[in-house]
This record gives structure tokens, sequence and C-alpha cells, in this order.
């Protein structure tokens, strides 16, 4: 279940990719963008055009089978791009993409390369990519980043989700198991703000939320804002570290945000 309803996760795209442009405005795309190795600025914003350009292919023609990826991550030649042309891509992106998700509404039946299969998915999924790679273009920029905590919330449901699927516990050479005996990961936001169970402990990865301190025996607990906890599980890490406070065992985690993250490489 969402936190966000579907006219908000459209809103909250709009809003989160002019956030990105008005941070971006007047920047050299040409620096580096550290928390995405091998990519300038310009090339990750043509990134995030490209992305809200074949989202909104999918939902406006309502496709029933993946959809060629070449605008996703064809970014090599755009190392030294036109700022306004750049601009105007990602806008016009976010803006065919939005309209998209009006015309269609929440429940329309599409492909989508995860859990869904409806249009309500790429709203979601759509925001998260706009908000994530905000936190990255703002980084390059040396400024900081913030996004709100309902947003955050919303953001780390997701993941959770994402983080059940089979993928997740494929047996890959090389790579430690995930799941085992005595394995659970707590995370949580500070006061009053929810938390998240992770229990690998059987034969499938299990999430839900909780209230209140972590279980006994917790194999791994975080404690940090609710915006960066959303980035951790993105592996975002800026280097000025996020104040996340990890007690236990830290190679759990790092291996459980590797192997729930899978859908990123994909």
């Amino acid at each position: 279940m969402s936190v966000l309803s579907y006219d908000r996760h459209r809103a909250e795209l709009a809003t989160q990719t002019a956030l990105l442009r008005s941070r971006v405005a007047g920047a050299d795309l040409t620096v580096p963008v550290p928390t995405c190795p091998g990519w300038t600025l310009g090339q990750l914003l043509r990134h995030v055009g490209g992305t809200h350009h074949w989202a909104q292919t999918v939902v406006r023609t309502r496709a029933t089978a993946p959809v060629p990826e070449d605008l996703v991550n064809d970014v090599s030649g755009y190392a030294d791009p036109d700022p306004r042309a750049m601009d105007a891509w990602v806008a016009e992106g976010a803006a065919g993409l939005t309209d998209a998700l009006r015309a269609a509404g929440p429940a329309e039946r599409v492909w989508t390369p995860g859990p869904g299969g409806t249009t309500a998915f790429w709203a979601r999924r759509m925001l998260f990519e706009a908000v994530v790679h905000r936190a990255d273009a703002t980084w390059a920029v040396g400024a900081e980043f913030t996004v709100g905590d309902d947003v955050a919330i919303d953001g780390i449901d997701e993941w959770m989700g994402f983080g059940t699927v089979p993928e997740v516990v494929e047996p890959h050479p090389g790579v430690p198991p995930l799941l085992g005996p005595g394995r659970t990961l707590h995370l949580r936001g500070p006061g009053t703000a929810p938390g998240w169970l992770v229990d690998l402990t059987g034969d499938k990865v299990l999430c839900r939320r909780t209230a209140g301190p972590p279980p006994e025996n917790t194999t791994v607990t975080v404690r940090a804002p609710l915006p960066d906890l959303l980035l951790l599980l993105y592996a975002r890490r800026p280097e000025k570290p996020a104040p996340a406070e990890i007690t236990g065992d830290a190679r759990l985690l790092d291996l459980w945000v590797e192997r729930s993250g899978f859908w990123l490489r994909e």
C-alpha cells in the first residue's frame, strides 16, 4: 500500500524534477557526479530525461511488453551538452510523463519491469527516479539535499516491496547467501517515525512496518532521518556521511542493500 496517492505521485514527480532543474541551473554540466561513477552532470540529466521519456512511451502506448531502453542508459554521447537543450529535454520528459499518467489514470494495465503491472507503478517509480537523481545532482554541485518525510517513507516502502521478490535470494557465484538463521534487520527514523523489520530467517524475504524499538536479538539496526534511510537503501553515500546510527552486523546490511537493489542494475 502506497503512502502517497497516485495524484500525489504525479505532482511530486513534477515538483522533484523542477527542483532538480533549478538546482543545476547555471552549473557546469561537465563536472563528475561522485555518486554515479563515470557520469557527468550532463549525462545524469540525459538519463533522467531519457527515463521519463521512456516511461511516457510505455504509458501512452499502453505497452504490454518491454519498450527499448536506449533513452535510459545510452548517455556516452552527452559529455559536453548544451545546457539549454538539456534543460528543455528534462522538462519535456517530466511534463509528457505527468500528462500521460493523468490521462491514463492509476489502474491502466501496462508492462512494468517490476511488481505492479499498472500505470500506478510508473507514477511511483519515476517519482523516486527523480528524487534520487536530484540528490546525485545536488551533491555534485556542492549543495545540501533534503526531501519530505512522507515522500521518503513512500520511497522506503517501495524499496521494501522490491526487496521481497524471489530474484533477491537467487544464488550467485561468489556471493554469500542472503537468507539464514538469526538474520534480521531493523530500520527506523527518529522519534515516533515508522520503522521497518526485514526478516531473512526463512525461505524468502519478509518486510513489514514496525513501531517502537527493534525486537530483541535483531542482527543489525539502522536509525537515521527518513530521507537518509531512503538514500542509504540506494547506496547513496556522499562524501559527508549521512547521520545514520548502525548497530550490529553492518556486513549483513551491505549485503541486503546490494541484493535487494538488484533491480536497479537490470
